[in-house]
């Protein structure tokens, strides 16, 4: 399966211009058993309420029911079951979850696209591929900040970006590359299987629900064609100094070495949006100073958000410009909020139940933020955990007044401390 994926990916890259007019044959049962292998499968239910170990209890046969269904055209995908999950601010981001047979088709159909649009897709796109992280795109953000000639930074994200994705011009820009009408029409059918809502099924024209193994790649592809293309052969050769983008997802920012050019393209990529029915969130859109040229000047650096690290303008040791990352206010509030509310559900757990609980919610914040210059802001988060896990432990009862010396001494009150994870 891997060989044969191989020759899709040399063809696309060989032939940029080439529509794809067979792919639905390598939807077989061992390639679907080969993908279920590298799903994640600790997923919840969908509407059918089926687990994913009820599913591999007899994964063959589901395998072959599901490419029969396939061939026959009798495959009808489901509605998404809708939750709702926080996000902070008292907002919450709706998450649509698919079945357990849906995903691992949409798992399927999206390595077959992968194969062939990871050869198209830009280095400035980062979110949701094979072999980029968030990390690396705030390393290049970071690399060219400090050695480019970068003189404003445009920072935006776009409002609502998966709820008024159009469907019409996603197929659109799928024609350019897949003439397979098995896989357009399956991609026809998840866009429009609907979400599951108070026992309603609500179907609509445009948006693509979060939480399908395909929706991010869909996403990818919709951006590719509206903004990143866009931005490389027509905004980035308008400008004469230096300009680059980076994207993760539906947020993204602009550098440019001229304001005056960055004044135009925020108003220029705002008209480029708008054509595919999508516009900028206002409240995140900003445009601000930031770069060598003008600390060397000795003008006064703003500061900007992204991917959850505050970007702060200032000197190193050697006196030479440094971008610092630090975690963001808002990202430090709702993990310590988090914290509070599995103390708050393991309140009368034993002391070393709170502690690994604990220890494991740091360590993957600290995976995430473990950047030098974030350490000391690291630390005075670990203070804060240590101050609400103390809080819990006072409210357990009237003889459970420890004060923080008493506690100091218990052999399980300790948290880890910050360490730099992220080279």
């Amino acid at each position: 399966m891997s060989t044969k994926l191989d020759r899709i990916t040399e063809m696309a890259k060989t032939q940029p211009q080439v529509r794809f007019t067979s792919l639905a044959h390598m939807l077989t049962p061992e390639f679907l058993a080969e993908t279920w292998k590298l799903m994640n499968r600790r997923g919840a239910p969908g509407v059918d309420g089926e687990t994913s170990q009820e599913f591999a209890e007899n994964l063959a046969a589901r395998c072959e029911q599901l490419v029969g269904k396939l061939r026959d055209r009798s495959y009808r995908p489901p509605p998404v079951r809708r939750v709702e999950i926080p996000k902070g601010d008292g907002k919450t981001r709706p998450l649509g979850i698919p079945t357990v047979e849906d995903r691992l088709l949409q798992r399927s159909v999206a390595r077959v696209l992968e194969a062939i649009y990871e050869t198209d897709f830009l280095p400035c796109s980062y979110g949701f591929r094979p072999k980029r992280s968030p990390h690396d795109a705030l390393r290049d953000l970071r690399n060219q900040l400090m050695a480019g000639g970068v003189t404003s930074v445009f920072e935006t994200d776009i409002r609502g970006f998966f709820n008024h994705l159009n469907h019409q011009w996603l197929m659109k820009m799928l024609r350019l590359r897949i003439g397979d009408s098995v896989i357009l029409r399956l991609i026809g059918k998840w866009l429009k299987a609907g979400v599951f809502v108070d026992g309603i099924v609500v179907r609509s024209d445009e948006g693509s629900p979060q939480g399908g193994p395909i929706s991010p790649l869909l996403a990818n592809i919709y951006l590719h064609y509206a903004l990143d293309l866009w931005f490389t052969k027509v905004a980035a050769r308008q400008c004469k100094g230096a300009v680059y983008l980076v994207r993760f997802a539906d947020d993204f920012i602009a550098g440019f070495q001229h304001p005056n050019e960055a004044r135009r393209f925020s108003g220029a990529v705002k008209e480029r949006l708008g054509k595919f029915n999508l516009e900028l969130a206002e409240n995140k859109t900003r445009l601000m100073r930031f770069g060598r040229l003008p600390f060397l000047k000795g003008q006064k650096l703003d500061s900007f958000d992204f991917l959850g690290f505050q970007h702060v303008g200032g000197q190193d040791r050697r006196g030479r410009f440094a971008v610092y990352r630090l975690p963001t206010r808002k990202s430090c509030s709702k993990f310590l909020d988090k914290v509070k509310q599995e103390l708050e559900r393991k309140r009368h757990a034993r002391g070393y139940e709170q502690q690994g609980m604990l220890t494991r919610m740091m360590v993957g914040f600290y995976r995430y933020f473990g950047v030098r210059s974030s350490l000391r802001r690291l630390n005075l988060l670990r203070q804060h955990v240590m101050r609400a896990w103390r809080t819990t432990i006072r409210q357990k009862g009237q003889r459970s007044k420890d004060a923080w010396y008493k506690l100091n001494q218990k052999p399980w009150f300790k948290l880890p401390h910050p360490v730099v994870y992220v080279p």
